[in-house]
């Protein structure tokens, strides 16, 4: 893996997950800063996977196609040399040992295969420990998206007895940059608080502290991390916010 990819992490695919996977394990990968992302289109996915060759797949066996096609296809993206890297995990309800057996001896998968079962901690620990093993955070600690200008993604900061405006240009649960029309002349390392985030129609409060500015297109754009007093409300609704962009942004390449 090149230097690059170490440092952004990999990609992690759910290929028509079940609902226990999409409503909890994907929730709580979030939480642990992994990028993953749902699919529901086999044959999309495999051509986008040769743009993300490093990426992580778990495969629900047990729906859109049959038992026989989905071996197919698994062993059309292991052979295809532009995707023979992607990591693929079965993931099933059936404790089928002849499956398990199969794909694990026959078929040679490079994960392994997870049968899912009412025990949420013990699948979110499976596929997590899937993630570890193959680096999936690289050096990355925080997943971070930008916005595509969206004059719907605001911070207003405090400045004196008033408010300035700012449009947000990425942002994680570590922190977020913003570009200003006029400058606030924000000191370094200065502590912000009472800060208003708007992400489209969430809105949230938060502390941060000045990280940073730099020039960019005849304006100054600022960087700010957030205080450990900002809360676990504002960081789930930035969590939210950033899972359903990057998810429409991949939506869109799996369209191309």
């Amino acid at each position: 893996m090149d230097n690059r990819q170490n440092l952004s992490g990999k990609k992690t695919f759910f290929l028509y997950p079940q609902a226990i996977v999409y409503n909890e394990v994907i929730a709580d990968l979030f939480i642990q800063e992994y990028e993953a992302y749902v699919v529901r289109d086999h044959i999309a996915l495999h051509r986008v996977l040769k743009r993300f060759p490093d990426s992580i797949v778990f495969v629900n066996i047990d729906e859109a196609l049959t038992e026989k096609e989905w071996e197919a296809w698994i062993r059309e993206v292991m052979s295809d040399p532009a995707t023979a890297q992607v990591n693929i995990s079965i993931i099933t309800t059936s404790s089928d040992a002849d499956i398990r057996a199969k794909y694990l001896t026959q078929v040679h998968i490079t994960g392994t295969v997870i049968h899912v079962s009412t025990d949420l901690n013990k699948l979110t620990s499976q596929i997590t420990e899937i993630l570890k093993i193959n680096e999936a955070l690289g050096r990355r600690k925080f997943i971070r998206t930008t916005t595509d200008n969206d004059q719907t993604t605001t911070a207003n900061i405090p400045v004196g007895e008033k408010f300035v405006t700012g449009n947000i240009i990425d942002i994680s649960t570590a922190g977020f940059s913003c570009m200003f029309q006029n400058d606030p002349f924000l000191e370094k390392n200065s502590l912000i608080s009472n800060i208003q985030i708007k992400l489209q129609s969430a809105l949230s409060r938060a502390e941060a502290v000045v990280f940073g500015s730099r020039a960019e297109e005849l304006m100054k754009i600022y960087v700010f991390m957030f205080t450990s007093r900002t809360d676990s409300s504002t960081r789930a609704k930035i969590r939210a916010f950033i899972r359903t962009n990057i998810q429409k942004r991949m939506d869109m390449e799996l369209k191309k």
